[in-house]
Parts: structure tokens; C-alpha cells; sequence
């Protein structure tokens, strides 16, 4: 039985506390959407910010909603460098012991000392699509992307709930290298 997932690309994007949204748009402020995201509940906000790191800086960088416990930039390797900033490869959610960055919006601006990361590549599964093809929570798995610059990603995290929608999630430097985009499919191999 073949196991195909659809492909998401993602791009560099922020989620925000309700406190940062506060200070960055205004007391009591409320993100609105612009277009529902793969995963349920999930959307990508009409609002942006503008990231400021050591060596650069990022405009228009799309708010992801709703508001989260805590504040995190997800950027790629290629943005890390262009930022300055030393973003490890993390899970989303994970941001113990990362760098920080200030983010400036209409209203204020804000200085978090941790939250940039580069979100490893992974699959999220509803159980029932998990539980059918026998995938775990945080297992590791094997993904084939083909076309003319197919490629294998190795260690590509299943992270699987309810609530989740089957879907591959990778960022743009990734995208780029397999030559892959939003709405391509991609065959799990081991």
C-alpha cells in the first residue's frame, strides 16, 4: 500500500502570545484571518511584523493563528544567516535555550530572549491515518519527494493527534532543493 501524503512548504512565520499581539497592535487586539491553514483551527493572519536581528532584518513576516503560550519564529537555515542569528533545528513548541530576536510592529516593539528556531521537517497524521499505516508519535521516518530534483528526507518526524490533518510540513530551503511545492505529494518509504 502506498503511503502519500500531501506537501506543505512553509515559510518564514511567527506565532505570537496574546500579550506580544497586545503590545505589537494595540491593547485588547485580535488577530483576523486571511486564509485557513492545512491544519485545523489554524490560520494565517492579514497581520505581519518585522524581525530584527544582528544582521538584518525580515518585513511582512506573516502571523500565524491563534495566539500561542509562547512567542516563536520559525525561518530557515538560509534566513538564520541573513538574520544573524543561530537558530537551531527544532520541533515546534521547542524553544528552550534558543536565540531571541525583537520583533516590531504598528503599535510597539518587543525583545524575546528565546523562540527562533528552524522547524525540523515532519508529518503530521490523524490517528487514524497513523494508526492505518502503523506510524507512532515522534517516529523518525523516510519521505521520497520525486519529480526532477527528487529527493529522500531522512528523519522526518511523525507527530500524530485528533486533531491533526495529514500533512508534510517543510521549509523553503528544503522546498527549494527537491524542487517541491504546497500541493505536491510525497510517498513515506520507510
Amino acid at each position: 500500500m502506498s503511503k502519500t501524503v500531501p506537501v506543505g512548504v512553509s515559510a518564514r512565520h511567527i506565532h505570537l502570545t496574546q500579550e506580544h499581539i497586545e503590545t505589537l497592535f494595540g491593547p485588547g487586539y485580535q488577530l483576523t484571518e486571511f486564509k485557513p491553514l492545512s491544519q485545523p483551527g489554524q490560520f494565517a493572519a492579514n497581520e505581519t511584523v518585522a524581525v530584527i536581528g544582528t544582521k538584518g532584518q525580515f518585513d511582512k513576516v506573516r502571523i500565524l493563528g491563534p495566539a500561542r503560550p509562547a512567542t516563536q519564529l520559525e525561518i530557515s537555515l538560509t534566513d538564520s544567516f541573513a538574520l544573524g542569528v543561530k537558530a537551531p533545528v527544532r520541533e515546534s513548541g521547542n524553544i528552550e535555550g534558543t536565540p531571541g530576536i525583537t520583533i516590531k510592529g504598528p503599535a510597539g516593539e518587543v525583545t524575546i530572549e528565546q523562540g527562533v528556531i528552524i522547524a525540523a521537517r515532519h508529518i503530521h497524521f490523524h490517528t487514524s491515518d497513523a494508526e492505518k499505516w502503523g506510524i507512532k508519535d515522534k517516529d523518525l521516518l523516510k519521505v521520497r519527494l520525486g519529480g526532477e530534483r527528487g529527493v529522500v528526507f531522512e528523519n522526518v518526524i511523525a507527530r500524530v493527534s485528533d486533531s491533526f490533518a495529514l500533512d508534510m510540513h517543510i521549509d523553503t530551503d528544503e522546498a527549494n532543493a527537491a524542487g517541491a511545492r504546497t500541493g505536491d505529494t510525497a510517498e513515506i518509504v520507510d
